[in-house]
């Protein structure tokens, strides 16, 4: 269940219908998910997958998104972020999965894409594949590279703009967060200025694979302290990735500042970033598509004013949502069995 149906609710904003990234207009999200044990290799197991998030049903390459991405500690191994800093837009499905199989699904996306647009490399140019991870090596048999490039294009043709799944699913199928079970979370905030009317929404989706027991903010959630023995007592460093998106017209210099305030949220729940940590932050807004094939000079864009007190709503959206994506990740998952018979068990919320 929900973080919500536990009866914790974070922050002031009120959550959008489906409380999750697809509340974002377009936006959809797909998950394959490996579960299996690895044949002829004792002891080792498939727990792991792939998540994709997918801007907008259409052609991302031809109708690009105006995104920004910002790293809060580097220890991370994603593809695409130098491109979207630079040209500020996203032109391929956002994909996320562990960290030895970044180059698969990598080659699984481009492959999906390059079929879409047979232009790309032939009469036009390349293409920015965008890749996040988190490392799964507890539960997963990560050296094995069960993750294969059609695994990739598969989460692209599955996803929808349905509610999101969560817990261990997708790329959050073998993390582990506080110690305990962690994976995929999103939720979303409601935006709302009351003199104009204007009507926004901001989604969150993460996959968490970070931090101790002894770190987690137990007081702040009503959550219980948990048994030593069911906490892992030596967790990784660990990772994690969040993706935001947003309906409101933000340039990607105005993203950027909006992805800063994940930081907060994540802050929150506990996380000090550390040292072998891979927080990371990739943000877009589907309000202004921009058009590859365009002989204009010149184009046009709607843009929130920097000084308007919308934008501080936007930023209170990212930090609440965030926080609870995170939480929601935790109360989704289920305890899981992977390689070696390493066990990460469901936090015992209250």
């Amino acid at each position: 269940m929900k973080i919500r149906e536990r009866g914790i609710s974070i922050g002031r904003l009120q959550p959008g219908p489906k409380n999750c990234i697809t509340d974002v207009e377009g936006v959809k999200v797909g998950h394959v998910t490996l579960d299996y044990p690895i044949e002829d290799q004792r002891g080792e197991y498939a727990c792991t997958g792939v998540t994709a998030i997918l801007p907008h049903g259409g052609n991302l390459f031809k109708e690009k998104v105006t995104a920004a991405s910002y790293v809060i500690n580097g220890f991370g191994k994603t593809t695409g972020l130098v491109q979207i800093d630079e040209l500020g837009m996203i032109e391929s499905p956002i994909m996320l999965t562990n960290t030895f199989a970044v180059p698969a699904v990598a080659h699984g996306t481009l492959q999906y894409m390059l079929a879409d647009n047979p232009e790309i490399g032939e009469t036009t140019g390349t293409i920015n594949i965008v890749v996040g991870e988190c490392n799964d090596s507890l539960l997963n048999s990560i050296r094995l590279l069960p993750v294969k490039p059609e695994h990739a294009i598969e989460a692209i043709e599955k996803a929808s703009d349905s509610i999101v799944q969560e817990g261990a699913v997708g790329a959050g199928k073998g993390m582990v967060c506080f110690g305990y079970k962690g994976g995929v979370g999103s939720s979303s905030r409601q935006i709302q200025d009351e003199k104009s009317e204007e009507r926004y929404i901001i989604g969150s989706l993460v996959v968490t694979n970070f931090g101790k027991k002894e770190e987690f903010q137990t007081v702040r959630y009503q959550a219980v302290k948990a048994e030593d023995e069911m906490a892992l007592q030596k967790p990784a460093d660990g990772s994690i990735m969040m993706v935001l998106a947003t309906n409101a017209p933000l340039s990607d210099r105005q993203l950027k500042r909006l992805a800063k305030r994940c930081g907060i949220g994540l802050g929150r729940t506990g996380s000090h970033y550390s040292h072998g940590s891979g927080d990371i932050v990739i943000a877009f807004s589907t309000a202004n598509k921009t058009n590859h094939f365009s002989s204009h000079v010149t184009e046009n864009h709607r843009q929130l004013r920097d000084d308007h007190p919308i934008l501080n709503q936007l930023f209170m959206g990212a930090a609440e949502a965030t926080e609870e994506a995170i939480l929601n990740s935790l109360s989704q998952a289920e305890t899981t069995t992977g390689r070696k018979g390493h066990i990460a068990y469901q936090y015992p919320f209250e």
